[in-house]
This record gives structure tokens, sequence and C-alpha cells, in this order.
């Protein structure tokens, strides 16, 4: 099976995970996008809800596996074709609940220039900080979709 190990700086994806881990705590109760279904079947709409939180819970799961005491020695994080998909999902699902809440008054253009730019030092610390989150997530994700795009014909069956 093919995996992926990526070496990452202990210091600066730390204190990151506190910030994630309560928007993970925030996605174990609410949807990273409002479920849209008409009143008339009520029943059919909490279910659905129940199970789709149940998969978003087991996503984020997933990717805090990643942080392990093999991450917190050595810096390694391993992606694998059993994880990448949920870890893509994870990731998106927090990228845009950081999007609706820490990063709701950055307007997009702000965000998109600062994507293409390494200054932050413009923004309060807070948003320094949960713009930190969404870019090392938005990575996570391009690293996922380049090495192990889950579409992708399996190169080793």
């Amino acid at each position: 099976m093919k995996r992926v190990e990526v070496r990452l700086s202990i210091t600066a994806v730390a204190p990151l995970l506190d910030l994630i881990k309560s928007v993970v705590d925030d996605l174990r109760v609410n949807l990273a996008v409002p479920l849209a279904l008409s009143d008339s079947d009520a029943e059919l709409a909490t279910v659905w809800k129940e199970d789709l939180l149940e998969s978003q819970r087991d996503d984020c799961d997933r990717l805090f596996s990643l942080f392990d005491q093999e991450f917190f020695t050595e810096g390694v994080v391993a992606f694998d074709r059993d994880n990448a998909e949920p870890v893509l999902r994870a990731c998106a699902a927090l990228r845009l609940r950081f999007r609706q809440t820490h990063l709701a008054k950055v307007p997009d253009e702000t965000l998109e220039a600062l994507e293409a730019s390494t200054s932050m030092s413009d923004l309060d610390e807070t948003i320094q900080k949960a713009f930190a989150c969404f870019l090392f997530l938005d990575e996570l994700q391009k690293i996922i979709l380049k090495y192990l795009d889950p579409m992708a014909e399996d190169d080793d069956e």
C-alpha cells in the first residue's frame, strides 16, 4: 500500500492543534455546512443529520490520529489510501468552519491575497493563528491530492 510520510515542524504545528481541536469540538455537534431539507420529513432530516455528524466526527478523529506519539517525537505524519479520503473531508470541514467563524470578518480578497503572500503581520494575532490553521489544513489537502489522490487508479494493485 502506498504510504506518504511528511515531516512537519513540531514547534510550528503543535500550537495550531489546540485551535484546530476547538473547531473539531464544534464540528462534533454542528455540521460544517448546514443541512438544507424541507420540513416535510423531520424524522428523515434528523436521521440524515446524525449520520452526517457521525461521519464528520469520524473524519476529524482520523485527522487527529495523525498527530500521535510519532508526530510529537519525530514530527512525522503518515498518509495512506485508508486515511486519505477521511483526512481530506476533515480538512475541508475544518476550513469551512474556520472561514465561517474565526475568519468571517476577513474579506475573500484579503484571504486570497494572504494565500499568495507570506505577510500576515497586518492581521490581529488571533486572526493570524486562525489563518495559519486554514493554510496548514490546505497544505495537508494538497499533499494528499498530489501523492494519494483517492480518485486516482491505485498503481500498486
